[in-house]
């Protein structure tokens, strides 16, 4: 039998803490036995952890059988009996023992031969310190028994070196003092104190190098230390010596991964043919003689084995938005050292900067010095190779750096929507993407409110309709603590009708006054039916006149209360339910899915916290956290008979649980999951698609129909569903269907059959009308209606999502004879998308589904690219393609074009990209495109729209501009770039400069304008230029050039000086002479002004001066200006600038601004601060209040602080300001700012709802006392109207009323033949 050679390396250096962490603790294994003379004949294993107690130990036995003991308390050690040792038991053995999170690491391996043999010992050995010569050494021998003789042997000895007899089950035999004589190749081999002659089998030989002889080698990776799995690498080793032997080791696993190697010359060769992901480590090498003798370790070296690169993440600092001027470190890391590193920005192919590998040691920056707004835009770092590899570039994040005067504005929304609910409070949520200080929020409708808040979450609340109005907010960041950014796009917050408010007040107005009208109708119709039964014909006519009177009240009061019902509500908002997840599995082996199953689970919702996997309805198996992905896995491994059952998930959100997923059935342990199949509505002739979903990618899909035995219908793998077309439905077509998947190869592994769909043609009415208002393409928070309507009357409408029912109208009660129901979204949200459709209905009748309404949530995956093939200027006639160019595969795209409602084209594709073909293209066509793609399966969550591609139909490019920065006007060894500029995206250009004959080109430019930088400018860079078009096509199209630029370079003649005429503050309308005087003659002038690039105008005087005739100034003529000259003998070589002069164009400067801090209202003790602010600098400020002749105080900086002492403080004030170089020009006065007390008309607040109840109350009042004055005139008429007749009518009258509800009762008064008679009298009632 060959021996394993075990040799491990003598290091004198200690272990960094990065390596002994790879080293595990092992469990203690050892033998014990009662026959001390013959310890095979009762063995007992004995297993124990080296620094905890634990609650589990398991024995394993050639790595199949195993015994696990839970001894009844957590202990150190426990024993496992063994008995004699016989045939049956011999093998290898280990343990392990339970930790918090699994199982140890096995400890060393116990080998138990034959009976009658003692165990193998092994051997390792351990540097105790820095084995160089001189150092001591231990070596270690194992014997699992205890009272044994451990005996050392060297290679080239008969007799042993060393031996010794240990109280426990282990020998460390020392090498004081190591010298070269020590090396050498050692073993180990144990008896019994009793029995001498027998001897166990010897251990591992051990080979000892003592290091650090020689001098180290180095150790070189090709083609490099970073490959993928499958590839293949060589390790080189090569040191100064020649004829040495050369070793390699990994430190992660030094038995096991130990290699020799002959050298060729000085150095040897170690290849790895198949690269796995466990070769992934840390090497080192080094060499020795034949006398065992080594040199030092070489340098170690990582090797990476990987399909993927590891994430690398990016840092701005001090921020990522950062003003002009400042110095900004971008410092880039990632999980792997010694790897070059490139820095990235969007829209240039080229990196920027790079650090190479051996200054890589995973915190790394990149420097931007001086920033410019060019400098804007979005980074990204990624890893940089000098060798061909295979492995995939990982996600990496990106960062947007911001070049500003002052930080952007953030954006603002609400959660849950914009529109306060009763009770409910509204959350604002301000976001920026990087790291704030702090945000403030401010609402329009009070200057003195303003919110704090470190996450930018504010919660507003609606109590008494003091929420409502318009918010924005802003924030500052850590760099510039005192500066704010712009404010966020204002957002309204409006009452629970949204803009309805005052319709909904009117229209509980209405109701409440309805429902009281009502009430007092129906207690008028009762009180006459209970007043009198029996009268006279004249007080039956007119009681039975006001019953019917009341009743004709009633029905109209009824019918107003339905006509208001449907006037008022005219649009339905839509609670949208938290959007569905979807459920499907994975696997490693596609022939045979059940041997390793993983469930994912993904929401559509970006807000989604984590998921839930559910079994059979009931159980939950398991939680799983959200990942940047929004999904999570749940492996299930090989299926087992507990596994089968119907699972589905659910997403949780921070305040609801999804409706769950679609219901996954897993059927047995060797059957693929149960399919499920669904279709839409039959319609008789026209198309019908069925949807049968298999769960698994790569399987293939079989149509049944009942009553045929084979499939009627058959796909291959096309995803994890199939769609099977019926071209024509008819009545043929009829029946129910089952679905069944298949694995791609033969011979075939079948699913259960899905559940059958019954497919019956049903008469229907027409399909309604169907659209939104606006673009379905929108972005988050937008508002989307719904408008789905019919030539049918009397209609009930259903809104569909996905197939799902989410809102309907009733319209049939609330608004007869309408045709029309408007669906609305107030805020849309990420899971908002998907496809609409809506029905139509009568009592027994359903309309055919509308066409579908594809709504498209944008913003949430990075934009496409648009590009025109062969270009974006296509003569009229031609045909032109748009490519829409994505990021991931498998999405649907949509092109469309500015100032159309609806998408142009939908096309769908595996790849990453669509083309979109526009036929024989016309005028209708010009104009500015773009495109967006999305994932139809999620809510259909698109990407951003793709910058603007404007598509000219024209026979002539357009002309360009060629402009300078930062001017055209530039001293010696300045840095000066020439921007081509035109309207045509995706064009190259060509810059030509007058005199010569070849150009600079720009090719397939991706933006608006074309580059040209010129750098040190020189005698040799003066001239005049101009541009034009390049395209890279082949193209009829006619090309214009720009116009001419001269490049005029200062500072080699004396500066001119500059006045004006008549002075430099003038009145808009009238006239100003620059002047500009040089002094030598015949020159050109040349006039500038600050903040343009162009001079503004050139003259060639005869004389040393040059006028500028400025005729009917306005106020953008307002700036500084300069000149410049340049004599005719050598032309654009200029003199230096002229001194700067200021010109103010205005009659009277502008209005400041007056405000009052912290309000304008007084309170008790403390002042007010009056803040003046005006536009322009270097003024004086005063403040005036009304009443008093004389200005009150005077400020350079605005500010006034104004108190109430005896109440002198409340009044009117205004504020204005004059120039301190013009004192006599005083601005306009500012608006009016009242100071008030504190029980001011401020003070004095009443809202809406206070109106409304107040006025309500009113009118109460007022129809009560009405009801009463009527009544109190109508009982005098009745006491006196027996006036009219005689008394004896009278009596019979009030007689009738007494006794009315007891006929049983007589009487003899004369009254009673006057009863007769009037009873017999009809009485029209």
């Amino acid at each position: 039998m060959m021996l394993r050679t075990f040799t491990l390396l003598l290091l004198c250096i200690w272990l960094n803490p990065g390596m002994t962490s790879l080293v595990e603790s092992q469990p203690e294994l050892w033998i014990e036995s009662n026959y001390p003379q013959a310890p095979w004949e009762n063995i007992t294993l004995w297993c124990k952890s080296p620094s905890r107690v634990s609650s589990k130990f398991l024995l394993l036995k050639d790595n199949s059988q195993m015994t696990w003991i839970r001894p009844p308390y957590k202990t150190f050690q426990v024993s496992f009996f063994i008995g004699a040792l016989t045939e049956s038991n011999t093998g290898l053995y280990r343990c392990c023992y339970w930790k918090e999170k699994g199982w140890s690491k096995p400890s060393k391996i116990l080998e138990l031969e034959a009976p009658g043999q003692l165990p193998k010992p092994i051997f390792w050995i351990q540097a105790e310190t820095p084995p160089l010569p001189g150092c001591n050494v231990n070596i270690f021998c194992h014997g699992w028994l205890q009272d044994l003789v451990f005996m050392l042997f060297k290679e080239g000895y008969t007799e042993p070196v060393d031996y010794q007899v240990p109280t426990g089950t282990m020998a460390i035999f020392s090498i004081d003092n190591l010298a070269p004589e020590n090396e050498g190749v050692y073993i180990c081999r144990t008896h019994i104190q009793m029995l001498p002659t027998l001897w166990s089998e010897p251990s591992n030989p051990l080979k000892l190098v003592v290091a650090g002889l020689y001098p180290k080698p180095t150790l070189t990776a090709h083609p490099g230390p970073i490959l993928a799995p499958g590839e293949s690498l060589s390790l080189r080793c090569q040191g100064p010596i020649y004829g040495m032997t050369f070793a390699l080791m990994r430190l992660e696993d030094l038995k096991k991964s130990f290699y020799h190697k002959k050298p060729i010359k000085n150095e040897a060769y170690f290849y790895f043919q198949d690269l796995k992901i466990q070769d992934t480590g840390h090497y080192l090498c080094f060499y020795y003689d034949g006398s065992y003798r080594g040199s030092l370790l070489s340098d170690i070296l990582k090797i990476w084995v990987t399909d993927t690169f590891p994430k690398t993440w990016l840092l701005v600092q001090p921020s990522p938005v950062i003003q002009m001027g400042q110095n900004v470190s971008l410092r880039c890391g990632g999980l792997m050292d010694g790897v070059g590193l490139a820095l990235y920005k969007k829209g240039e192919e080229k990196p920027l900067q790079f650090l190479d590998a051996s200054s890589n040691t995973g915190n790394n920056s990149f420097f931007l010095k001086n920033v410019t707004y060019r400098d804007a835009g979005i980074y990204s770092c990624h890893y940089y190779l000098t060798w061909k590899t295979s492995i995939k570039m990982a996600t990496y994040n990106t960062v947007e750096l911001m070049v500003v005067d002052k930080p952007p504005k953030p954006s603002l929304s609400a959660w849950p929507s914009s529109v306060f609910k009763v009770g409910k409070t509204i959350t604002l949520q301000c976001r920026v993407s990087h790291p704030v200080l702090e945000f403030s929020l401010e609402w329009e409708e009070r200057t003195t409110f303003q919110k704090f808040s470190v996450d930018g979450d504010f919660l507003i609340t609606d109590i008494e309709g003091q929420g409502t109005g318009t918010y924005s907010c802003s924030y500052r960041i850590e760099a510039h603590p005192n500066t704010w950014s712009h404010r966020s796009k204002p957002l309204k917050l409006v009452g629970p009708a949204g803009f309805l408010t005052w319709n909904s007040i009117l229209n509980e107005a209405v109701r409440v006054s309805l429902t009281m009208q009502l009430a007092s109708l129906l207690l008028l119709v009762v009180w006459i039916r209970w007043k009198c039964r029996r009268l006279r014909l004249r007080e039956a006519w007119l009681l039975g006149t006001a019953q019917g009177v009341a009743m004709l009240f009633i029905l109209m009061a009824l019918l107003c209360c339905g006509l208001c019902n449907g006037a008022l509500t005219e649009e339905i908002e839509i609670v949208m339910p938290t959007p569905k997840p979807e459920l499907w599995a994975e696997t490693n082996f596609p022939l045979a899915p059940w041997k390793n199953l993983t469930l994912w689970c993904r929401s559509p919702s970006g807000s989604t916290k984590e998921f839930v996997l559910l079994k059979d309805g009931t159980g939950w198996i398991a939680t799983r956290p959200a990942s940047e992905q929004v999904r999570a896995a749940f492996p299930l491994g090989a299926l087992t008979h507990s596994h089968t059952g119907s699972y589905h998930c659910h997403s949780w959100e921070e305040m609801a649980v999804s409706e769950p997923s679609e219901a996954l059935e897993l059927v047995g342990t060797d059957i693929l999951p149960k399919p499920v199949i669904s279709a839409s509505l039959p319609i008789r002739g026209q198309e019908l698609q069925i949807r049968c979903k298999g769960w698994l990618e790569g399987l293939g899909f079989a149509l049944y129909k009942k009553g045929e035995q084979e499939p009627v219908q058959q796909l291959g793998a096309v995803g994890r569903e199939a769609f099977f077309t019926i071209q024509r439905m008819e009545d043929k077509d009829e029946g129910n269907y089952s679905c069944r998947t298949h694995t791609e190869m033969q011979p075939f592994k079948w699913s259960e059959p899905s559940e059958p769909l019954e497919l019956v043609i049903k008469e229907m009415y027409p399909k309604p009308f169907f659209k939104t208002w606006a673009s379905p393409v929108v972005t988050p928070g937008s508002r989307v209606t719904f408008n789905c309507s019919t030539s049918h009357e009397h209609m009930s409408f259903i809104l569909y999502k996905d197939g799902n029912e989410i809102a309907s109208s009733d319209l049939a009660w609330g608004n007869p004879g309408g045709s029309t129901a408007h669906f609305l979204i107030i805020s849309v949200g990420i899971g908002d998308g998907g496809n609409y459709s809506c029905r139509y209905y009568d009592f027994s009748i359903w309309s055919e589904p509308s066409n579908p309404v594809e709504l498209v949530v944008t913003e949430f995956y990075p934009k496409p690219t648009l590009l025109a093939q062969p270009g974006p200027v296509v003569l009229p006639g031609k045909n032109v393609t748009l490519r829409c160019q994505g990021i991931f595969q498998g999405m649907r795209f949509a092109l469309l074009q500015e100032g159309t409602h609806t998408p142009l084209q939908f096309q769908s594709t595996s790849g990453t990209s669509a083309d979109f073909l526009l036929h024989t293209v016309g005028a209708q066509d010009f104009g500015n495109y773009s495109c967006v793609y999305y994932e139809t399966t999620m809510s259909n969550r698109g990407s951003s729209l793709s910058t603007p591609l404007m598509i000219w139909v024209t026979d002539t490019f357009p002309r360009p501009w060629l402009s300078a920065e930062p001017s055209s006007v530039v001293t010696m060894g300045q840095n000066v770039t020439l921007w081509c500029q035109g309207p045509v995206r995706g064009v190259g250009y060509i810059l030509h400069k007058e005199g010569e004959a070849t150009s600079m080109q720009l090719w397939g430019s991706t933006s608006n304008e074309g580059a040209f930088p010129i750098i040190n400018i020189s005698g040799a860079s003066i001239g005049r230029y101009s541009c034009c078009y390049h395209p890279d096509w082949m193209s009829p199209i006619k090309i214009q050039p720009s116009n001419t630029l001269e490049l005029i370079v200062t500072g080699l003649l004396p500066k001119p000086s500059l006045l004006v005429q008549p002075g430099p503050m003038v009145a808009p309308g009238e006239n100003v002479t620059l002047q500009c005087q040089g002094e030598l003659p015949d020159s050109t002038f040349v006039l500038l002004k600050e903040g343009t690039r162009q001079p503004l105008e050139q003259q060639r005087p005869s004389g040393y001066r040059a006028d500028f005739w400025m005729p009917v100034v306005r106020d953008q003529d307002s700036g500084v200006y300069s000149c410049v000259y340049y004599l005719d003998s050598a032309p654009l070589v200029a003199s230096n600038h002229s001194n700067s002069l200021e010109i103010w164009v205005t009659d009277k400067p502008p209005k400041p601004s007056l405000s009052a801090w912290p309000s304008t209202i007084f309170k008790l003790g403390k002042d007010i601060t009056l803040q003046c602010r005006g536009p322009l600098p270097g003024v004086e400020f005063v403040l005036e209040h009304d009443g008093e002749e004389a200005p009150q105080q005077f400020s350079e900086d605005g500010d006034f602080v104004i108190d109430n002492l005896e109440g002198k403080g409340i009044g009117n004030y205004s504020c204005s300001y004059r120039l301190q170089a013009y004192p006599d020009i005083w601005s306009e006065p500012s608006d009016t700012l009242e100071l008030v007390g504190a029980a001011g008309p401020v003070a004095q607040e009443c809202t809406v709802g206070n109106i409304v109840r107040s006025t309500l109350i009113v009118v109460v009042v007022v129809a009560l006392g009405i009801v009463l004055a009527v009544e109190w005139k109508k009982w005098p008429r009745l006491r006196t109207r027996g006036s009219e007749t005689d008394g004896r009518d009278q009596t019979v009258v009030l007689e009738e009323c007494n006794q009315e509800g007891e006929p049983g009762t007589t009487t003899n008064s004369p009254s009673s033949a006057s009863q007769e008679v009037s009873v017999e009298l009809t009485v029209p009632i």
